[in-house]
């Protein structure tokens, strides 16, 4: 069990405290409620530029790593389609410097032309090397358009497109921030060798005068179950053909989440899971194969991906595919591949409790699902699954007019 205390500031900045004192470090952690999803389909992209501008400096810190790298700090972000979440680790006894940090950021981030050109740059030149030119970097600009034809799960944390970054205008990047980066709008998290006497003290005197803000409402159009098979096939300068099947799946809070998150296991986590067994190592179709859940907080989806190998036509490695998944909705599985997947889930649930960031991040994760504490009931709720429960959902998902499938052809 992580035990923790929470507070709100009048502001309403939730603030979550982790004593460990087992440790001689703290972390901070800053989860704001914004990622892809909250970007207007004509300005895609302005989620991840925020990470980027974050350390571009604030009005009272020119620049953000100096007084942080001096008192043994470290930091980093990361975006996704749901969140936005900032990270400091450093030593305990430099608590402070953390407080002064974000909140002279999220109080007053120092908006100029030129940080803005740099950061731009940077994600422009992120953009070119990870997604256009690299082999398959493409993927997820042409499948989640393909499985979202409503919701602004359409397009990558990255943007649908470059000229979006190219084009972003300072006056919109800076109604950006105001709608997203308040208190109100925002989690944090205190572990480590603190007291929550302590980070109440620091909260009050380093957040609690920034001004609450406008919450934002979130209204983001539903996506309707799909009802018909859709497909891509893409000739490109790849080394090896690549299969993409994705399938819709129900929200990341929806009850099914725990068996579908099974399921992805079953399928693809280790040498024994079932379609390296048999695809890799028994039928030797593919050289690689693996199955993943996005764990979207709106509907999600569903992946499989495979590498056939080169003397294997696409076809024959594509129905090999829906043979095993199919098989999964023929017949319960038995009780020891059950278990033996629940073990795996358990000890990695076990070693998530272990590492002080990765329980301040997950505290916050489920803080903004709706209660810290469900944390602490995760590894109950993978291993309450059943055969049963594993069997429907696989009868459920895996339908042919559920699934986009995307496949990319080597250039001969």
């Amino acid at each position: 069990m992580v035990k923790f205390n929470r507070f709100t500031l009048s502001n309403g900045l939730r603030v979550i405290v982790h004593e460990d004192h087992t440790t001689p470090m703290a972390v901070v952690n800053i989860l704001y409620d914004v990622g892809a999803r909250d970007e207007s389909p004509d300005q895609t992209g302005f989620a991840h530029l925020f990470e980027h501008l974050m350390f571009g400096g604030s009005i009272n810190i020119p620049v953000y790593d100096e007084p942080l790298q001096r008192v043994g700090g470290e930091n980093n972000a990361f975006t996704s389609n749901d969140i936005t979440n900032y990270y400091i680790t450093l030593p305990a006894a430099n608590l402070e410097t953390a407080f002064w940090l974000e909140s002279d950021r999220m109080l007053s981030l120092a908006f100029s032309e030129k940080s803005l050109e740099v950061q731009r740059n940077v994600v422009m030149e992120e953009f070119k090397q990870r997604y256009l030119n690299q082999p398959y970097g493409d993927v997820w600009l042409r499948l989640r358009p393909m499985v979202y034809k409503q919701h602004p799960y359409q397009w990558a944390t990255i943007g649908k497109n470059l000229e979006h970054i190219e084009h972003a205008k300072i006056e919109d990047v800076k109604a950006f921030f105001k709608k997203h980066y308040n208190p109100q709008n925002a989690i944090m998290v205190v572990g480590g060798d603190v007291t929550t006497e302590q980070v109440k003290a620091l909260a009050e005197k380093w957040f609690e005068p920034i001004p609450a803000g406008q919450k934002y409402e979130r209204n983001l159009p539903q996506e309707p179950d799909q009802q018909e098979e859709r497909r891509e096939i893409v000739t490109a300068k790849v080394p090896l053909n690549d299969i993409y099947i994705a399938f819709q799946v129900p929200a990341r809070t929806d009850e099914n989440y725990y068996a579908l998150d099974l399921i992805s296991d079953i399928l693809s986590r280790g040498q024994s899971s079932r379609l390296h067994r048999s695809l890799v190592r028994e039928k030797q179709l593919f050289s690689e194969i693996h199955a993943y859940l996005t764990g979207s907080f709106d509907k999600g989806m569903l992946v499989v991906e495979g590498k056939p190998l080169e003397n294997i036509n696409i076809e024959e490695a594509e129905a090999a595919i829906w043979q095993e998944l199919e098989e999964m909705g023929k017949a319960p599985i038995t009780d020891e591949e059950l278990t033996k997947v629940k073990n795996k889930t358990e000890s990695t649930m076990v070693f998530a409790e272990m590492a002080l960031l990765d329980k301040a991040m997950n505290l916050a994760y489920f803080e903004l699902l709706g209660d810290a504490d469900l944390f602490n009931y995760e590894t109950e709720n993978y291993l309450k699954v059943t055969a049963q429960q594993i069997q429907e959902q696989a009868q459920r998902v895996f339908r042919k007019e559920n699934s986009s499938t995307l496949i990319y052809l080597a250039e001969k």
